[in-house]
């Protein structure tokens, strides 16, 4: 079960994992809010949400629930992202 391997080096993950989450979140709300998407690169975007699906493999397989909350919530915040980069690209 996840929540029986929490020990004392996964709460240090899941502390990294709500910094490192919460701080995508901002950028996810003024995206939405401007629809101002000029500052990305799609290529680049898909390589970072490629890779998030990989890390959320990943945590699942090694059963860290740190890893799993992190690019779970992150996984969600940058489909939103790349819905908006492909929705106000030509804006």
């Amino acid at each position: 079960m996840l929540l029986d391997n929490i020990d004392n080096i996964e709460v240090i993950g899941l502390i990294a994992a709500v910094l490192t989450t919460s701080a995508f979140l901002p950028q996810v709300y003024k995206t939405w809010k401007t629809k101002d998407v000029s500052g990305f690169s799609l290529p680049m975007f898909l390589m970072f949400f490629i890779g998030i699906i990989f890390w959320l493999l990943y945590g699942i397989l090694v059963e860290s629930i740190a890893m799993i909350l992190a690019n779970g919530i992150t996984l969600i915040s940058s489909f939103l992202l790349l819905y908006f980069i492909l929705k106000y690209r030509n804006h």
